[in-house]
Parts: structure tokens; C-alpha cells; sequence
């Protein structure tokens, strides 16, 4: 019997706008044609007016995320937050069966009705504290004000040290700078955006002189592709 051929679907939720041509290469790898991704973004089809408005607010949690041109756009949580409910449910009836959020911010109360969805906030954490332990956890994430987010995440852990350089307007040289600021500090780091890419975990590595560079987005792709 040859069973029921037809491919996965896999639904992604980017902060930004669809299709990630930067991170979807990453998990179709560790998918390896398992499934097949269906990419939504939140402010797919939006104006530049209607980005702006997005922006944040006093004490708003704060999320960036790419643009279709490659640009980066800062939003507010809070903001996104009715958008990313009605996107789960439009992707929801795209017979999707795994819905994968390309973020790794915190979205308390977040549900899907009919699929089960995939929250690297609620997955990486514990697994990179399980990975670390002990060792001293370096963060690095797109914006300096992000610090304060990411030390809550992983509050179990002596206070990471953390950096930041952005996946989106960063070079290099950024984020060599960005490492050598963590050096002689820590023995483990995580690249803490689904925007990061092998070239940035490389250019980590590079500047880091041996220690363990862990991507998120990778780190996820393997998760999920055990799912699918």
C-alpha cells in the first residue's frame, strides 16, 4: 500500500512581512521536504503609514522583525497582538498542521483552536538552560532595549550577559563588537532572534575564539522537523 503521499503543511508567522527568504531556507534544511511552508506575515500588504503605526509606546514590549525589501521594522507587542490572532486563524484554514511563530518574544495566552502551535519563547529557554548547565549564558539580541526582556526569559540562570546586534542592520564588524563585549564573560552564547542566520552564528564564532554558538532558528528547525 503506498499510504497517502501528500506533503505537510507547515504554517510560519513572521512579525514582518512573508516570505522570510533569509530564515525559510534554514527550516526547510532540517524539514527536508517533509513539508512544505506556508509563510504569513503580519504586516504583509501594509503601508509604511500603517508600519509607523505600529510603533511602540511607553512601557510596550518591543519586537522587530524584516521587511520584504530587507529593511527592519520595530513594533509594539501590544500592537501586533490582534493581528497575530487573526493570522493564526487565516493560516489555521489553510489546512495547515504545525503553525511555527518566527519570533522568539514573549506572547502570554497565545492559542491556536485547530493546530498545534509552536512557540520558540516557550521551547528555547529550557532547552538552552538544560544545554548551558551551568555554564555562564551569553544573549545576543537585535536591540540594546531588548536586555531587560531577555533576562526574564531565562531568570533561572545567573543574569546572562548580554549584546546586541541586529540580523537586519548589523555587519560584521558589529557584531564582533558585540562578542568581544561577552568575552572572558561567558561560555556559551545565543544568537536570541529567529532572523539570525549562519552567517552571523560564523561571525560569532569567529570573534568568539571557540565558544559554542547556538542559533535559534536552527535549533528549532531540528525540533520541528521531529514533528512533521
Amino acid at each position: 500500500m503506498g499510504g497517502n503521499r501528500m506533503k505537510k503543511l507547515l504554517g510560519m508567522i513572521t512579525i514582518g512581512q512573508a516570505p522570510r527568504t533569509d530564515v525559510a531556507p534554514v527550516i526547510e534544511k532540517h524539514l527536508e521536504g517533509r513539508a512544505e511552508l506556508v509563510q504569513v506575515g503580519l504586516l504583509d500588504g501594509l503601508s509604511a503609514a500603517q508600519i509607523a503605526a505600529l510603533a511602540l509606546e511607553p512601557g510596550d514590549y518591543v519586537l522587530t522583525s524584516r521587511l520584504l525589501d530587507g529593511s527592519a521594522a520595530i513594533v509594539s507587542r501590544e500592537k501586533i497582538r490582534p493581528i497575530l490572532d487573526r493570522k493564526i486563524r487565516e493560516i489555521e484554514a489553510l489546512g495547515v498542521s504545525n503553525i511555527l511563530l518566527l519570533c522568539t518574544g514573549s506572547f502570554p495566552g497565545l492559542r491556536s483552536a485547530k493546530v498545534h502551535l509552536i512557540e520558540p519563547d516557550r521551547i528555547i529557554p529550557p532547552a538552552v538552560q538544560a544545554m548551558a548547565d551551568g555554564r555562564r549564558l551569553g544573549l545576543i539580541g537585535p536591540l540594546p532595549e531588548q536586555g531587560g526582556q531577555l533576562d526574564l526569559k531565562f531568570s533561572s540562570l545567573v543574569q546572562p550577559a548580554f549584546a546586541a546586534a541586529s540580523p537586519y542592520t548589523s555587519g560584521e564588524a558589529e557584531f564582533r563588537q558585540a562578542t568581544e563585549s561577552l568575552k572572558g564573560r561567558v561560555e556559551l552564547i545565543l544568537l536570541d532572534c529567529m532572523g539570525y542566520d549562519e552567517r552571523h552564528r560564523q561571525w560569532v564564532a569567529n570573534a568568539s575564539a571557540g565558544i559554542p554558538v547556538i542559533l535559534s532558528n536552527a535549533l528549532m528547525g531540528k525540533l520541528v522537523a521531529e514533528m512533521v
